[in-house]
């Protein structure tokens, strides 16, 4: 048991500035391999069977939040649960993490797959999906819930593989599975489209993909986790609550962004018709691939921030916030100035289709204008997270509505008589800034202040006792 003693004294020791590097960079890379493969399907699709299945992957994309919260939600919470288990050298919970994890997930699998599958030509007509894109959505996501089993266990597992401290295993897990998928895709199109099926082949590479990411997660909860292994799968009724309190705000997140691009995609349907929805798609697969690395530098603060505070060293947890905001911050700057600087260029990576590219670029600009700051954001709501704060990081979550994901309305094209729907769902300033953006800053700065004065204040004790949201 030499491992988890090496893992955790490393967290709770080593240097802020090494541990944030050591920690984030795998984080980082693998989420950028699994959010490639994630666009990657749109990339395929465009350039290779359509503009029009292109739309239909983008459109079919916030329903697979369903799937990807409820694993979210899980995996946040056990791996909270477990980081602080593991500073407090909590065997008895460490024994429980995973069974109740894989009991939890296979009563919600169920679920979402008979729900999915059935009702999903009416769940793709809420987002305004009609015409040859709901045709074509409706193929593409029957298959995807078809494999909500393989992906819920492997997201919400390799969470807690992180939550031990292991992050470079998780990431290599997760990357894998995300090459295999690039790999497959172009190989899947190319066999099938003869047949008619270009967008069904690459939902096919996607389940393949999950599955093998499911059986390797597996095998190694059975054969190479130091400190976690599969016990009893049951739900346990002292666990769970704990587990569910922490990762209500990582479903809150995903179910928030499910019900914004939906409405958006709707708006966009109803104003700009089947070109409108390629463009917003081509501009929201961006967006949502941009925040996939600021995912991985805040699941590499995690394990530290957790296991810190478990030890009570409240102090280094302060520390390992600010080393982490910073560099998550200077990471934001690798999608938002391409961005910002080259618009047409970036969507042109998805639309093939002559002029629809340059036609959003200005509203695509606008998009991202407030990107730079979502890394502090995200890696507040992750301290939260990992000491259990669940009211915080959730009332957080909640505060960040509109400022992650309203504006993009304004890529819905226009109206009739000229003026911009997206004016409608949202307040901007002269410059077109969203100004919940700026409510959303205001609130972070006011949150980690308060946490800084409380540490200085209370050596030695939690610095969130007796706050609520």
């Amino acid at each position: 048991m030499q491992q988890p003693l090496d893992t955790r004294t490393k967290l709770l020791t080593k240097s802020p500035f090494p541990l944030m590097i050591e920690l984030a960079i795998p984080a980082v890379l693998g989420m950028v391999v699994v959010g490639l493969y994630n666009m990657m399907d749109s990339i395929f699709v465009g350039q290779m069977v359509g503009d029009v299945q292109m739309g239909a992957v983008s459109v079919s994309y916030p329903f697979t939040l369903i799937n990807a919260g409820s694993a979210a939600m899980i995996g946040v919470g056990s791996a909270s649960v477990l980081s602080r288990a593991i500073g407090k050298k909590d065997q008895d919970t460490v024994k429980k993490i995973m069974g109740n994890l894989v009991a939890v997930v296979l009563l919600m699998s169920v679920v979402y797959m008979a729900i999915g599958m059935v009702f999903t030509r009416q769940l793709l007509s809420l987002a305004g999906a009609s015409d040859n894109i709901l045709t074509y959505a409706e193929k593409y996501l029957r298959i995807v819930f078809a494999g909500s089993l393989f992906v819920n266990f492997f997201q919400s597992a390799n969470m807690v593989i992180r939550g031990e401290g292991q992050l470079k295993k998780a990431m290599a897990i997760i990357a894998s599975g995300a090459i295999l998928n690039i790999i497959l895709d172009p190989i899947f199109i190319t066999l099938l489209k003869p047949y008619g099926m270009g967008i069904e082949a690459a939902a096919y590479a996607t389940i393949l993909s999950q599955f093998i990411q499911a059986a390797v997660t597996l095998w190694y909860f059975k054969k190479k986790s130091p400190n976690v292994k599969i016990g009893r799968i049951r739900i346990d009724g002292t666990l769970l609550p704990q587990v569910l309190s922490v990762g209500i705000s990582a479903l809150l997140m995903q179910v928030l962004t499910l019900v914004q691009q939906t409405v958006i995609y709707r708006v966009a349907s109803a104003y700009g018709g089947e070109t409108s929805q390629i463009l917003l798609g081509a501009a929201l697969r961006f967006w949502n691939f941009s925040f996939v690395p600021l995912w991985g530098i805040s699941q590499g603060f995690q394990p530290a921030a957790g296991t810190n505070y478990g030890a009570k060293d409240y102090d280094r947890v302060k520390k390992l916030t600010g080393v982490f905001i910073t560099a998550a911050t200077v990471l934001s700057l690798l999608f938002y100035i391409p961005a910002e600087l080259f618009p047409d260029k970036v969507l042109s990576m998805f639309i093939t289709t002559p002029g629809v590219a340059a036609s959003g670029a200005t509203n695509f600009r606008i998009m991202f204008s407030t990107y730079i700051l979502q890394g502090s954001f995200l890696i507040a709501v992750t301290l939260f997270q990992s000491l259990g704060k669940a009211n915080r990081a959730t009332w957080l979550c909640s505060v960040a509505d509109g400022g992650r994901h309203g504006y993009p309305g304004r890529m819905a094209g226009n109206r009739s008589d000229g003026r911009n729907p997206g004016r409608y769902h949202n307040r901007h300033d002269a410059f077109g800034v969203p100004q919940n953006a700026y409510d959303l800053h205001r609130k972070q700065v006011r949150i980690l202040a308060e946490l800084e004065r409380k540490i200085a204040q209370q050596k030695g004790q939690c610095f969130c006792e007796g706050a609520g949201p």
